[in-house]
C-alpha cells in the first residue's frame, strides 16, 4: 500500500498506508474497521455507483485492511437514500458469507472477519469521521475533537481504521497488479486515479475515471464533450459545499490535492459541477451555504450562528439590496470560518453588485416570490441539483432585469 501511494479518496487526501499503520500500531485486542459511504455533497454519486456496480470490490477492500491492522469486524455506514445500494450490498455480503470469504476461518487462514451494515439518515455532518462513528454507536451525528484520533480511540473507544468507498475499491486492484504499477498512474504525490461525477451543464454527464492530475479542461471538453448548446464554460464547482469554484482561467489546473488548493478548492470526494455564462455565482454561492447551514449539527456556534448570517448577506446580494461595503465582513466571515482558504472573494466568485434603484418594485416582488420557489425547490431531494443551479438569468447582467428573466425553469 506503501509503494502504490494510495491516498484517501474520500477529500483529506491522507495517505491510506499511513492510517492503516497507525490502527495497526494502536495497542488494543479490540479493533474495527469503517467505510465512509455517506455521500452527501451535492451532484456527487461515485460511491453509489460501486455500491450497485460492483460492491464486492468494496468488501475484499475491507476484509484486506481487516487482516492488515488486525480487525475481525467491521461497518459499512451508507446513506438510507441509497436503497438500491443498500440492497445490492447486503446480498453481496450473504454471497460472500457463503463463499466463505467473510466469517470465521476465511480461506482456511484462520482469519475471522464479518461486515454490517449501518444506514444513516442522511445527516451531511455524519460524512466527517468523527461523527460518523458517533452514529453507528447510536448517538446523535457531532462531530468531536481530535485528538484522540481514530485509529486511537474510535467505535467504542477501539482503535478504529476509517476509509471512503472508493478508497477500498483501489486496494484489490493496486495489490494485483503491484504497488510499482499502480504508482505509475497519477502525479509524483497523488497516485492511482480518480473517479469523479460530471454534472451541470455538460454534454456528457456521468462518471468518468482518470488518472489524478488530469487538467480540468481536458475533463470537461475531450470527456465531457464541452458544455451544453454551445455556450462558454464560466466556472467549475470543485469539492462539495466545502469546496471553491474554479473559473475559466484555471482550465489548465491539473486535478490533484496540491494544485487545486492554490485555486482555492479542493479534490474533495470528485464532484465536478459545470457551469456556463448563464449560471449566478452569487446564486451558486447561496445555494452551497444554504445547504451548509441547513445540514450543521448546531453543535459549534461559529458554524450554527456564522454560516446564518452569511447566508442572509448573500440574500441581500441576491435580491439586489446590499452594498458593495458588505462584501468585507462576507469575506472575513468566510475566511474565519475557513470556508475558502482566500479572502479575495469578490474575485473569485465574480460577485455582480446591483443597487436597490436599479430594480423595480415589481420585479423586487417576483424576484422575491421565485427566490423563494427555489429555495423550496432546492430541498426537495428528487431534484435539488438541477434546479438549485439554474439561477435567475438577469443576475448575471449589468441590464436591469425583464420579467421573463425571473420566470422559475421546469425542472
Amino acid at each position: 500500500m506503501k509503494r502504490s501511494g494510495i491516498r484517501g479518496r474520500g477529500g483529506a487526501g491522507f495517505p491510506t498506508w499511513m492510517k492503516w499503520k497507525f490502527t495497526k500500531d494502536a495497542p488494543g485486542g479490540d479493533k474495527y474497521v469503517l467505510c465512509n459511504a455517506d455521500e452527501g455533497d451535492p451532484g456527487a454519486f461515485m460511491d453509489r455507483s460501486v455500491l450497485e456496480g460492483d460492491p464486492h470490490s468494496l468488501i475484499e477492500g475491507m476484509a484486506i485492511a481487516a487482516f492488515t491492522v488486525g480487525a475481525s469486524n467491521g461497518f459499512v455506514y451508507v446513506r438510507a437514500e441509497y436503497p438500491l445500494a443498500v440492497a445490492r450490498l447486503s446480498k453481496a455480503l450473504e454471497a460472500a458469507r457463503e463463499y466463505g470469504l467473510l466469517g470465521k476461518d476465511i480461506l482456511g487462514t484462520g482469519f475471522n472477519f464479518d461486515l454490517d451494515i449501518r444506514m444513516g439518515s442522511g445527516a451531511f455532518v455524519c460524512g466527517e469521521e468523527t461523527a460518523l462513528i458517533a452514529s453507528v454507536e447510536g448517538k446523535r451525528g457531532e462531530p468531536r475533537p481530535r485528538p484522540p484520533f481514530p485509529a486511537v480511540s474510535g467505535l467504542w473507544g477501539k482503535p478504529t481504521l476509517l476509509n471512503n468507498v472508493e478508497t477500498y475499491a483501489n486496494v484489490a486492484p493496486a495489490i494485483e497488479e503491484g504497488g510499482e504499477v499502480f504508482s505509475r498512474r497519477g502525479t509524483q504525490d497523488s497516485k492511482g486515479t480518480k473517479v469523479f461525477a460530471l454534472a451541470g451543464a455538460i454534454e456528457d454527464s456521468g462518471l468518468v475515471e482518470v488518472p489524478v492530475g488530469t487538467k480540468l479542461g481536458e475533463l470537461i471538453y475531450d470527456i465531457g464533450g464541452g458544455l451544453k448548446h454551445g455556450k462558454n464554460f464560466k466556472a467549475a464547482q470543485v469539492g462539495g459545499p466545502s469546496g471553491g469554484c474554479v473559473p475559466k482561467s484555471g482550465l489548465s489546473v491539473p486535478m490533484d490535492y496540491e494544485s487545486l488548493k492554490e485555486w482555492g478548492a479542493i479534490m474533495g470526494s470528485g464532484g465536478l459541477i459545470i457551469m456556463d455564462d448563464d449560471s449566478c455565482m452569487v446564486d451558486v454561492a447561496r445555494f452551497f451555504l444554504e445547504f451548509v447551514q441547513e445540514e450543521s449539527c448546531g453543535k459549534c456556534v461559529p458554524c450554527r450562528v456564522g454560516t446564518k448570517r452569511m447566508l442572509e448577506i448573500l440574500e441581500r446580494i441576491g435580491s439586489g439590496k446590499a452594498k458593495k461595503a458588505i462584501s468585507k465582513p462576507l469575506s472575513n466571515s468566510a475566511t474565519a470560518l475557513r470556508i475558502r482558504p482566500s479572502a479575495d472573494w469578490d474575485k473569485r466568485l465574480r460577485i455582480r453588485f446591483f443597487p436597490p434603484s436599479g430594480i423595480s418594485a415589481m420585479n423586487s416582488r417576483s424576484i422575491s416570490a421565485t427566490n423563494t420557489a427555489r429555495r423550496a425547490s432546492a430541498r426537495d431531494l428528487s431534484g435539488r441539483l438541477v434546479r438549485a443551479l439554474v439561477p435567475p438569468r438577469w443576475m448575471c447582467r449589468d441590464s436591469s432585469p425583464s420579467s421573463e428573466r425571473v420566470v422559475m425553469p421546469k425542472p
